[in-house]
């Protein structure tokens, strides 16, 4: 509980002390946010949590904020439109009381969201950004989203901030213009972030609701803005309440992963299920079909299945086939195959997935593979696929899973 709860929180703080700030000054707010939180650890050892946990978070922070500002010592000069307001002692603490207002909170995470997407920021920076600062990533989680190292990630954090300082980067974002430009790299951000929760990294933990509830909860801050509540918005909010709907059928009670064609469709969430085909009917405005709008399609059809037997593996393969155009991942073909044996066997999937390219260290690709395999009833070409999977996975889960596969190749 209180590992979510710092989670939810620290992204919000440090948004606030960055506008607060200015945007040079993100490591000073960062610092703020981890020592109230260190804080808050040994002041509510033994369960001695108080009853507004979130207003305890905000005084400490806003204390040492006001601390920080009255020794002037910042690294950088404040050079924003709070700039006087702050000079005055009369008016410094109003104006930092008012900035952790729910709505300032709400306006301070939608700039901050946009402000790490600068242009003068390189586009996989702004993303890893946004993980960061607003999402409360680690630098390996995010290596995982974006499947390169630790090392990158953290010399990829240091030199987007070295130039944040430098250049003295600024949080406002004028004009419908920039909004749009800045868009795509916000709305991926919130997508690898919900992906990470969906299907988690961790080795104990293959899904992580409250990272999952974090990607939602920033996603519908842009839908609730009329700045930003655009048809992609919509389409990724509607994919993420797809996903959630069957968050209780996809482990069983013994902790073993339960595939969709076996999932208890009683135990998906019809509410969920509905709010998503509400969103993605809102996002069938304008004349530009984004990716989201067909993954959310995807979804929708397997959501609204009555059965697994029930599903439309050709409109699903259609679907495929034009986000493959859009998004041309291996990923992505992977999971075609995945579709294409639906409706044509397993055979033609087979010698499609061999010619895929850049999946072959991929714990996916060769589960795939090995499934295949065993449908097509070659069970020792589908063993040797399973246990190459098996050490390429750093999730128990999956490898519980992946032992289950291969007791079956050999009854």
């Amino acid at each position: 509980m209180v590992d979510h709860l710092f989670r939810h929180e620290a992204g919000k703080m440090v948004a606030v002390l960055t506008r607060l700030f200015g945007f040079p000054n993100i490591e000073q707010a960062e610092d703020i946010v981890q020592d109230t939180i260190i804080k808050a650890l040994e002041s509510w050892k033994f369960g001695k949590m108080p009853d507004n946990p979130q207003a305890w978070l905000y005084k400490v922070a806003k204390n040492s904020a006001i601390d920080l500002i009255r020794r002037q010592k910042l690294k950088y000069k404040i050079d924003n439109d709070l700039t006087q307001q702050l000079q005055s002692e009369y008016t410094l603490s109003p104006v930092v009381n008012e900035l952790f207002l729910e709505h300032e909170i709400k306006d301070s995470q939608l700039r901050m969201m946009y402000a790490c997407c600068h242009p003068a920021i390189a586009p996989e920076a702004q993303v890893t950004l946004i993980l960061k600062t607003l999402c409360g990533l680690s630098a390996k989680e995010i290596s995982n989203a974006f499947l390169t190292n630790e090392e990158t990630i953290n010399k990829r954090l240091y030199r987007t901030k070295e130039k944040l300082r430098n250049e003295g980067l600024s949080l406002d974002c004028n004009g419908a213009e920039e909004l749009n430009s800045r868009r795509e790299a916000v709305l991926q951000a919130l997508y690898l972030l919900f992906n990470e929760g969906y299907n988690s990294s961790h080795p104990e933990q293959l899904i992580r609701e409250d990272l999952c509830e974090e990607a939602m909860r920033l996603i519908i801050l842009l839908t609730e803005h009329p700045k930003t509540n655009k048809p992609e918005a919509y389409a990724l909010l509607a994919l993420m309440c797809y996903q959630v709907s069957r968050f209780k059928a996809r482990m069983d009670d013994k902790g073993f992963i339960v595939l969709l064609k076996d999932q208890d469709r009683s135990q998906w969430s019809r509410f969920l299920i509905e709010k998503a085909n509400r969103y993605l009917e809102l996002a069938a405005t304008g004349d530009k079909v984004h990716q989201y709008h067909i993954e959310a399609s995807i979804a929708s059809v397997h959501a609204n299945a009555p059965t697994y037997d029930y599903t439309n593996w050709r409109v699903i393969l259609n679907l495929y086939d034009h986000l493959l155009q859009v998004n041309n991942s291996p990923m992505v073909a992977l999971n075609r195959c995945l579709a294409l044996v639906e409706v044509t066997g397993p055979l033609q999937a087979i010698e499609e997935l061999l010619e895929l390219k850049g999946t072959g260290n991929s714990c996916y690709y060769k589960t795939a593979l090995g499934e295949l395999y065993y449908k097509a009833g070659n069970y020792s070409e589908a063993v040797n696929h399973y246990l190459e999977a098996l050490p390429l996975t750093t999730s128990n889960a999956e490898r519980m899973l992946i032992e289950r596969k291969l007791a079956l190749c050999s009854e």
